[in-house]
């Protein structure tokens, strides 16, 4: 039992509304526009996404663990290769497992929506490897923000809704807007958590770039801009902008980034970010879904 759990540990389960968030609001866009939902194919599409999620967050562990990156003295929960609580490669084929499942499940729905869709299948798959993973891994070059953006915001979020009406729907682009911002900000409030570790480690996240004070006036930006997306993309009579209901913890988390909170006092933070990405990423699917 033990063993099960660093492993769950290991695939951080809290990172899991990344993954839920744009699958939800892809849906609700398509049970908004009263076609027949097959709800089959949005199982299936969850559970690419999933697997997409915890297949990063192994190649992330493998990857700044091989690298030393992550050590016994990383802020936060702790990595399975970095503290040695598990052998690099059993990590690496833990991350290859889980991208074989997103890679099977999407092959499914390919097979079911278009085969266009396995182009944008092997895209994703790529660049979550790619991301700390490689030669030149992107998140060491501060362009992990635009990454969660596009993929667990844009692509996501559309994609959903293209696996289930069978086309591509500007409106759930627009609604991946906010979803994807709302990503980002976890990813900002992460890695202003780790700064000084990242810096002396030599990984450029966009906050080592940017240095803390830009980076807490940024993790404020995303947030208001989230909620200026979610009512912008209301402006279609669908009510994307229920995700105020998830502003108030938005409020508490930009007061504690704005007043300071360095290292552990941001693990609170991350938490507040991933409520704020879960209700409110909820909340706008209701909206959305309920006034097709």
């Amino acid at each position: 039992m033990a063993g099960i759990r660093i492993w769950v540990a290991g695939a951080r389960p809290r990172t899991l509304s990344a993954a839920l968030v744009p699958v939800a609001t892809g849906t609700a866009v398509a049970v908004g526009e009263g076609s027949h939902t097959s709800w089959w194919r949005a199982g299936v599409a969850l559970l690419v996404a999933m697997a997409l999620q915890v297949g990063v967050n192994f190649a992330n562990d493998y990857s700044d663990g091989v690298r030393g990156t992550d050590d016994s003295t990383r802020i936060g929960p702790r990595r399975l290769v970095g503290s040695g609580l598990v052998e690099a490669r059993r990590v690496k084929w833990a991350a290859f497992g889980a991208l074989a499942v997103a890679a099977a499940a999407g092959a499914v729905l390919a097979a079911a929506a278009g085969w266009e869709l396995l182009v944008a299948g092997a895209v994703c798959l790529a660049a979550g490897w790619a991301y700390t993973g490689g030669p030149k891994p992107y998140g060491y070059l501060g362009l992990g923000e635009v990454f969660v953006f596009v993929f667990f915001g844009l692509v996501a979020t559309a994609g959903t809704a293209y696996v289930l009406l069978e086309r591509l729907d500007w409106f759930a682009v627009a609604c991946g807007v906010p979803v994807g911002l709302w990503a980002v900000a976890l990813l900002v409030a992460n890695n202003l958590r780790d700064i000084d570790g990242d810096a002396a480690a030599g990984k450029h996240t966009l906050a080592v770039r940017l240095g803390e004070r830009r980076s807490r006036l940024m993790y404020m930006a995303v947030l208001e801009g989230s909620y200026g997306a979610a009512l912008a993309a209301s402006i279609t009579g669908r009510a994307a902008a229920a995700a105020v209901v998830g502003a108030p913890f938005a409020v508490t988390a930009v007061r504690r980034v704005l007043r300071g909170a360095s290292g552990p006092e941001l693990i609170p933070v991350l938490g507040a970010t991933a409520k704020v990405q879960l209700v409110s990423g909820l909340a706008m699917a209701v909206g959305i879904a309920v006034t097709g």
